[in-house]
């Protein structure tokens, strides 16, 4: 059995959001995110992500649910159940994962995790509604051991680990950069949590950051990947990104 058929294999869930801007941003529907969607799907995509945001300045909630009849490998939704509306779509359409981010109502972009020991009780209760519905749960985590014990207790099936500093610090020193997250998903792993990350991982930094965290289930990437793309093509950058995910070590 060759090395890479013994590895575990890395899911990509392509995140969608940008291409939603682009489309608000002149009105009308182009481009058309459901059908790019089913065709991320067709050009080996695992998943496709969404991060609905209270003003829709790019995934629509009406998109979420189009989406839904359309998507046929996994469905992630992330966001910050603060508001009763994302709940109550979340709830609605039933996802494969809702992934809980603590973003502020009017935040650009995500930029830190949950302090799972201070937001426990909060976040138990918002799990365990999402677990009645049958969906499974991720919450985004900075690379700390101490939040990831946190993340335990919520209940939760899964940790998100934020990758922001890990792609900053990447260019001048990746073993520095990789190293807490190691740790963190070496603990999420010994608990018994599944591991996702996301956040700046791109086509340069993808292959080390996969090789080298134990258990690493899936990865969401939009913002890179759709800036690949305006070069080398939806299809030809998806799987670029996927022979990353899965390049032996």
């Amino acid at each position: 059995m060759s090395q890479q058929s013994t590895l575990q294999m890395t899911k990509l869930s392509v995140n969608i959001n940008k291409l939603a801007l682009i489309r608000n941003s002149r009105g009308g529907n182009n481009p058309d995110v459901v059908k790019m969607a089913i065709d991320s799907e067709i050009f080996g995509a695992d998943g496709i992500t969404v991060h609905p945001r209270p003003d829709e300045r790019h995934i629509r909630y009406a998109d979420v649910r189009m989406l839904k009849q359309v998507v046929l490998t996994e469905f992630n939704i992330e966001g910050n159940p603060l508001e009763q509306k994302f709940i109550d779509l979340v709830l609605e359409v039933k996802p494969t994962q809702v992934t809980l981010v603590p973003d502020a109502l009017d935040q650009l972009t995500s930029d830190h995790g949950w302090d799972t020991i201070k937001h426990e009780g909060y976040l138990k209760d918002m799990i365990a509604q999402f677990h009645e519905a049958g969906i499974r749960t991720s919450i985004f985590v900075d690379p700390n051991v101490h939040m990831i014990e946190g993340a335990l207790a919520t209940g939760t099936d899964r940790i998100e680990l934020y990758t922001e500093a890990f792609a900053a610090q990447f260019s001048s020193s990746k073993e520095l950069a990789i190293q807490p997250y190691k740790e963190a998903a070496k603990k999420a792993v010994e608990l018994g949590l599944g591991v996702n990350a996301g956040h700046d991982l791109n086509k340069e930094n993808l292959a080390y950051f996969a090789q080298n965290i134990p258990g690493l289930l899936e990865v969401s990437i939009g913002h890179a990947l759709v800036c690949d793309a305006l070069y080398l093509g939806w299809e030809n950058t998806i799987q670029i990104y996927k022979r990353c995910l899965n390049k032996t070590i």
